[in-house]
């Protein structure tokens, strides 16, 4: 039996006949890459531990325009694919696998069973929500306060830490997408930022020369 109290922290302060409901219904899935696991209209699945691989948390303008507000990297808990359980949570998000992604999911119907007799869950699952919207607010300021190139070399100078490479796989649609702007703006910029000598591109590919 995995040891799920390094992932959950409440799990310590489960009772047995608690810790045994969640040890008979967590389950292990796997989504691949592109799959959007989350969204509003589509259910509430329970809160998502994310052994590898890696989940994208986003939304959507009126006119389309997808912008991420975190990441979920392996080690870490999405709690909004809970967020039926969340009176305050108002707002529609979607989540997305930018990889293949293996999960650790307690169903919603279960975890909300053994929240009503132990609040150390509640505490956890708002906790967790707000450690991550100090994110969003991070996000937001790029997305408000930042021109597009500084996005740009902001994500990139992220994204080659996280894949620890200066050659990142991502197309221009994706790299629009992760900072909330369009791919035509993406493209132009890029071949801006080729012709100083900052980045090389090719198919799917962006080297960071600088």
């Amino acid at each position: 039996m995995e040891d799920y109290a390094d992932i959950f922290s409440f799990w310590k302060d489960l009772t047995q006949a608690q810790t045994a409901l969640l040890e008979q219904n967590i389950r292990t899935k796997v989504f691949s890459k592109g799959n959007v696991i989350h969204r509003s209209d589509g259910g509430c699945q329970g809160i998502m531990a994310v052994r590898s691989g890696a989940l994208r948390v986003y939304c959507i303008s009126d006119e389309g325009r997808e912008v991420t507000l975190y990441r979920v990297e392996s080690g870490e808990i999405c709690v909004l694919s809970a967020s039926c359980l969340m009176d305050s949570i108002v707002f529609d998000v979607l989540i997305e696998a930018i990889e293949e992604t293996t999960v650790s999911l307690i169903p919603s119907a279960i975890l909300h069973k053994v929240e009503e007799g132990n609040p150390l869950v509640s505490l956890f699952i708002y906790k967790n929500a707000t450690e991550k919207f100090s994110e969003v607010l991070w996000t937001l300021q790029q997305v408000l306060f930042l021109k597009i190139d500084q996005r740009i070399e902001n994500f990139l100078h992220d994204e080659s830490l996280r894949q620890k490479s200066k050659i990142l796989s991502i197309t221009h649609d994706e790299l629009a997408k992760e900072i909330g702007s369009v791919r035509e703006v993406v493209t132009k910029t890029l071949k801006y930022m080729e012709e100083n000598g900052l980045v090389s591109l090719g198919r799917g590919k962006i080297e960071i020369l600088a």
